[in-house]
């Protein structure tokens, strides 16, 4: 059986989703955020030494990070589905936009997200206008145009092919999936397209990316996302 490692509002919603898909059995181990740090539970060391979440263990198989069990389910029990045909333009497309969506669009996602926290953290009164001043400062002259560039970026690649897996939906999909949740729940994404993942104001109309901002929907009315939520348990990024 297979069994998932859960850390609440993590890269691990996105392995349900994968296991919806597929039609695969599997059971969750689920995991908490420290309340203040934000960070995983010491407990998760035992599955794995960096303690980070996704995690899954596969009978005496243990599998770590998003895109290595991706591609391990779909290999191990895919029979085909979610992969383009190896050799195709499309499976090339595939495997670059797996390993895109942590490699690059994720770091400067990252980046805004501790410059957010470093503003917002309590410091003594001298101190918080000097920080905050630093972190807009470097949110608005590096983070946010990094971030503006791979939407734009983006929004191409969903004009040559209706999905980053090609013709069809795919395993890269997924993968794609949380940086761009992340992008429209952390001010990126959402600030230059005028509505949320989560369907605030703006609509599709509206939006810088249109492209992305339809990409978003089609994922979360598929049924096996929604499943992948159920199970999950709630995920702020939608918020």
């Amino acid at each position: 059986m297979i069994v998932v490692h859960h850390l609440n509002n993590s890269r691990s919603q996105r392995v349900l989703w994968l296991l919806e898909e597929l039609g695969l059995k599997y059971e969750i181990v689920r995991y908490q955020r420290d309340a203040k740090t934000m960070l995983a539970p010491p407990s998760l060391r035992a599955i794995h030494p960096l303690g980070k979440s996704p995690v899954i263990t596969d009978g005496d198989v243990t599998v770590a990070e998003s895109g290595a069990i991706i591609e391990y389910l779909v290999e191990r029990y895919g029979n085909g589905r979610l992969v383009p045909a190896a050799g195709t333009p499309d499976k090339l497309r595939w495997r670059y936009f797996m390993h895109y969506a942590e490699g690059s669009l994720m770091t400067p996602l990252l980046m805004k997200l501790v410059f957010d926290r470093v503003a917002s953290a309590p410091a003594p009164f001298f101190v918080k206008p000097i920080a905050k001043a630093i972190a807009h400062k470097v949110k608005s002259t590096y983070i946010q145009p990094q971030i503006e560039s791979h939407l734009d970026y983006l929004e191409g690649e969903l004009g040559k092919a209706p999905w980053f897996s090609g013709a069809e939906f795919g395993a890269a999909d997924v993968q794609m999936s949380f940086p761009l949740e992340a992008a429209a729940a952390r001010g990126g994404l959402s600030s230059v397209a005028g509505r949320s993942a989560g369907g605030a104001a703006g609509g599709v109309g509206s939006s810088r990316h249109p492209k992305l901002m339809a990409f978003l929907e089609r994922i979360h009315a598929r049924p096996a996302y929604q499943k992948a939520l159920e199970a999950g348990g709630p995920y702020e990024l939608l918020k």
